[in-house]
């Protein structure tokens, strides 16, 4: 039985806070936004929300996710995405809001988080949002073979990727759900010595010939725990226009693509279903 704690006080909304499959979900108020919202899992932000502005992306990464949607076609064109984890449904609201007519598949295992998203979090009614209770491999299987312009994942079991999603099968299954000239970008979080992020490029390198990587500099150069958005293709990246906006963020962040790219990946080595293994965890210092 899930168990809930909400209310309001003569300062503003109070945190929202349940169990779900995942751990504790908890919504926790904006105090900058009046109806902005982090979702939180076992104490980890997940997520952003603020439902006025649903164009509005406070974290970093989701905001470089935000930038491929804006790049992914000519402006205001309608796209069909797939969404592998769903938390709060940040970029199916980003897309929905900046690509009207668009028609979206969300798939996020956690059917206790889905409900409670829902009721605190409501979709506009008019949005071609479809979110699926299933897990994301699963999921990704049910979608048609090239019907997606874009498929976006960002799944995480608590602070890390499940292994199954990060096999050379897996991206092997975004390819096939892919339209020809679509496009896969993947939220990946990693530390030093950034193993994990090396081992994914080689791994979609194996199915994508054209990558980039987009990051804090600081997580590039090992020296801290963060995010890391793949964005991978069989055919052209913007790459110029991707790394003048990571460049102009008020996160600042930096592109890596081709020669460099492979440079930075280092001779890591692809994973199969048979030895691929989850992220790592992050330091328990990332979320003080």
């Amino acid at each position: 039985m899930a168990k809930s704690r909400r209310g309001r006080s003569r300062t503003g909304p109070e945190p929202v806070v349940e169990t779900v499959d995942g751990g504790v979900a908890e919504l926790r108020p904006d105090r900058d936004r009046p109806r902005g919202w982090t979702l939180l899992l076992d104490g980890a932000p997940q997520s952003h929300v603020d439902l006025d502005d649903p164009t509005y992306l406070d974290f970093a990464y989701q905001r470089r996710l935000g930038h491929i949607v804006d790049l992914a076609a000519p402006p205001g064109r309608p796209l069909q995405v797939v969404h592998l984890g769903g938390g709060a449904l940040t970029m199916a609201r980003y897309v929905a809001a900046t690509r009207p007519r668009s028609t979206q598949q969300a798939v996020e295992i956690d059917a206790p988080l889905v409900q409670l998203v829902r009721r605190e979090l409501p979709l506009d009614s008019a949005w071609r949002i479809r979110v699926r209770g299933a897990d994301a491999r699963a999921g990704l299987a049910k979608i048609p073979d090239g019907w997606a312009d874009l498929v976006i994942a960002d799944v995480f079991r608590g602070a890390r990727t499940p292994a199954h999603l990060t096999s050379v099968e897996f991206a092997a299954e975004v390819a096939r759900a892919l339209r020809p000239g679509g496009w896969y970008a993947a939220n990946l979080a990693d530390g030093p010595p950034l193993a994990f992020v090396r081992a994914q490029i080689a791994t979609v390198r194996t199915v994508f010939p054209e990558l980039c990587l987009t990051a804090d500099p600081a997580v590039l150069r090992s020296k801290r725990f963060g995010n890391a958005v793949l964005l991978a293709a069989t055919g052209e990246l913007p790459v110029a226009e991707l790394t003048r906006r990571a460049a102009t963020d008020p996160q600042q962040g930096r592109v890596e693509h081709g020669r460099a790219l492979l440079d930075f990946t280092g001779g890591a080595q692809p994973v199969t279903d048979a030895t691929a293994v989850d992220s790592p965890s992050p330091p328990p210092a990332v979320f003080k």
